[in-house]
């Protein structure tokens, strides 16, 4: 028996769309590396999220870093989101921009780490200065009229708000077997799949890739 089944099922449906995803990316070479990298990373954290809540969290020593690793699974999928963004909204030659940008986050947790804050929660927050790095690029982009960046903010702002569903009260979705986290799973699912429709979409024989540095 699972040990958080909502939890754990919620996780696997995403895994499963996100994954299937990132292989429809592969199929199509003119989408950018870092697009499918990042989906597959995602993907495979929220299969390794359905070993977690239906395994792993039985065991009181195993489920804490258990939530480390697929944490630091999730640091790497934002970490390409963020690598796609700056070749898209950039171009290829800004890896410099890409170190600077990513440095914000990470800086973030080193300062919470040195004054005692460390910890998984602290990591994924600080991912969030990454994460409004990466709307604001994009709302650079649409300034500058990059076909991309209309959908690509509604689905990044969809996402977000997938994440504002972990704070709902629990009763209200008690009644159908489910609770704030397994909500947010499958509220991730349309966020994900709004973002390759945006990927994609971008990548038909009609459009070009394009960048709006300069």
């Amino acid at each position: 028996m699972l040990a958080e089944p909502a939890q754990s099922l919620s996780d696997l449906a995403l895994g499963v769309i996100v994954v299937a995803l990132a292989v429809r990316l592969g199929r199509s070479p003119t989408v950018h590396r870092h697009w499918r990298t990042s989906f597959w990373w995602a993907g495979i954290a929220a299969l390794a999220g359905f070993v977690h809540h239906g395994v792993v969290a039985y065991s009181e020593r195993w489920a804490g870093p258990s939530w480390a690793v697929i944490s630091a699974m999730v640091v790497v999928a934002v970490s390409y989101l963020l690598a796609a963004t700056v070749a898209e909204v950039l171009g290829p030659r800004h890896r410099t921009t890409f170190w600077l940008l990513r440095s914000i986050g990470l800086t973030a947790y080193v300062v919470l780490a040195v004054t005692g804050h460390a910890g998984v929660s602290a990591l994924l927050a600080c991912e969030s200065l990454t994460m409004v790095s990466i709307l604001a690029l994009w709302g650079w982009a649409a300034h500058r009229r990059h076909p991309m960046a209309g959908p690509v903010i509604v689905a990044l702002v969809t996402s977000g708000a997938a994440a504002a569903t972990k704070a709902i009260d629990p009763s209200l979705v008690r009644p159908v077997a489910l609770d704030p986290t397994s909500v947010y799973h499958l509220a991730q699912i349309v966020g994900m799949v709004l973002l390759y429709a945006a990927v994609s979409a971008s990548r038909r024989p009609d459009r070009e890739p394009h960048a709006v540095a300069g």
